[in-house]
């Protein structure tokens, strides 16, 4: 899971790196390969299995490798793996490609990844990204409250370059998900201080960290070619420079004045002019990302059945044509269901689905339901972070639930994307919220199972539902894709029906490029390809 998006910097430390950056761009020849583009400081330690936001996400990747990466288009290829083997899709024996090291000098073995992702599922750990490792038989055991084992019994060490999985049942997204962060291999080393890890990770990815403390908080990231990556994504810069900004539009004045070489977020203020600004170094494509509005049950008014309703009421109380057109200029397009338009087997007219488009007249009824149920008092505050370029649209969004449902509905703006995220996962944010998500594998599957099955680590609002669980697990074994879209459909139906979240908008992405900047693409996420990137 990724969740978007975020920037974090103080005035003096964002003119500071900028009069850098311009200094290196220019006088230091050494640094005239380095590519630098604009990040956030991640909310968690730069563990595989510990990252679900977009920013810390994106250094892991580069950090290190899986048994397979994802393309630019999304298509899964093998990096580690020199081999997957199954005949149910249910027992898997996987062998990787020998000769790899961590960048200590160290061996990756097939132990490297049982140990990584046995530490991923185990409870203890608390790591938000161990729910993926669910579908591995003993996970229930060690993912448990109190642990009843240590590690998964579904895991089997054969030899230093062979492992075997086996599953609770078969799985048609398995293999796919293998190029997910939390599916990284780690070195012997993280397991000793694995705090002191998450601030110097050890990799054995395309990149390495460019020295000890690298990760300069709340101001940049430096990271340099690993010269001992055997994969198929070498990196074709010298390097990158992530730089956090407080806001995209400062970063987008950085990229006009020759300081920044990848944006890949233009901020609604240049929506209007970033194609005439840049010319043939605007980028627009439609990816795997999307925006939703959250509430949490332990606010008034939004568990049972009242919340149902309010929710519902609220969804249909937003203009979202109006939004997409006015702020974003046809840069987002109305959501139509919980995934992405952009995934195989997206389905725009689900029953149920007609929640998603404005009626004020509707919204209006489903709101004095809710009254009936318990009447309404207070004010709706949606949440969102400041340095995220958010305020536009979330403004817009509570005005028009004001001017439907004659509410008072406003922004509630939290100074950076750590800050609001840290609320909605201890679950004290007390308030909506807005959450974006940005596909991790490209999937219907992958956005449902990670946000709305049960007990999943990135579930913002704790929903629960069975028959949901039962519909998502059909459509994992489901003998091909066909058929688990049939699935899929129907768990969204559902998710119609009990309205756990409000999905608004999907992307279709703006970015832009520097002018130093000889190639640079795009990805079906909505990140570039990095290791692509020339100069």
């Amino acid at each position: 899971m990724r969740f978007t998006r975020a920037g974090a910097l103080t005035a003096a430390l964002l003119l500071a790196t900028s009069l850098g950056l311009a200094g290196c761009s220019s006088d230091d020849s050494t640094d005239a390969g380095i590519v630098t583009t604009n990040i956030t400081e991640p909310q968690n330690p730069l563990l595989p299995a510990s990252n679900n936001d977009n920013s810390g996400s994106r250094i892991v990747d580069r950090l290190f490798a899986g048994l397979k990466y994802y393309d630019a288009n999304g298509v899964a290829h093998n990096d580690m793996a020199q081999s997957i083997e199954t005949t149910d899709r249910k027992n898997y024996k996987i062998t990787i490609k020998p000769d790899w090291t961590f960048t200590d000098g160290t061996p990756v073995t097939a132990k490297s990844f049982v140990d990584a992702w046995n530490y991923g599922a185990l409870s203890t750990n608390a790591q938000l990204q161990g729910y993926v490792f669910s579908s591995v038989v003993g996970y229930d055991e060690v993912a448990a409250e109190k642990p009843a084992a240590q590690t998964m019994s579904g895991l089997k060490v054969v030899d230093d370059r062979t492992f075997t999985v086996a599953l609770k049942s078969p799985s048609i997204d398995f293999e796919l998900a293998l190029a997910f962060t939390p599916f990284y291999p780690l070195p012997e080393a993280a397991f000793k201080d694995m705090k002191a890890f998450g601030e110097n990770p050890i990799g054995n990815g395309p990149y390495k960290f460019a020295r000890t403390g690298a990760w300069e908080h709340n101001v940049k990231v430096d990271l340099v070619p690993n010269p001992d990556y055997k994969g198929a994504r070498p990196a074709k810069n010298k390097g990158l420079r992530m730089v956090m900004y407080q806001s995209f539009d400062t970063a987008y004045a950085d990229l006009i004045a020759g300081n920044l070489d990848t944006l890949d977020t233009i901020p609604d203020s240049a929506l209007a002019s970033y194609k005439q600004d840049l010319g043939d170094r605007a980028i627009t494509k439609p990816t795997a990302q999307n925006q939703h509005i959250s509430s949490q049950t332990n606010i008034p008014h939004f568990a049972g059945a009242e919340g149902v309703l309010r929710r519902k009421a609220l969804s249909l109380a937003i203009n979202r044509e109006q939004i997409c057109e006015n702020i974003f200029h046809g840069t987002r397009i109305p959501s139509r269901d919980f995934t992405a338009i952009t995934l195989p087997g997206f389905d725009g007219n689900l029953p149920g689905s007609e929640v998603l488009k404005y009626n004020p007249d509707e919204a209006k009824k489903l709101w004095a339901q809710a009254d009936a149920i318990s009447p309404w008092s207070g004010r709706y505050e949606i949440a969102y972070n400041s340095d995220g370029g958010h305020q536009a649209w979330i403004e817009a969004v509570a005005n028009s639930i004001k001017n439907t449902l004659g509410i008072e509905a406003i922004g509630a703006p939290y100074p950076t994307f750590k800050d609001v995220r840290s609320a909605i996962t201890a679950r004290t944010i007390g308030k909506a919220f807005r959450y974006g998500w940005q596909g991790d594998y490209p999937t219907m599957l992958q956005f449902l199972t990670a946000q709305y099955y049960t007990g999943a680590g990135t579930n913002n609002v704790d929903y629960s539902n069975p028959e949901f669980d039962k519909l998502i697990d059909a459509a994992l074994a489901a003998p091909t894709l066909e058929e688990s879209y049939k699935f899929v459909a129907q768990a969204q139906t559902l998710l119609f029906k009990d309205m756990p979240d409000i999905p608004v908008l999907d992307y279709i992405a703006t970015a832009g490029l520097g002018e130093k900047v000889k190639k640079a693409e795009l990805a079906w996420n909505g990140q570039f390809d990095f290791e692509n990137i020339e100069k």
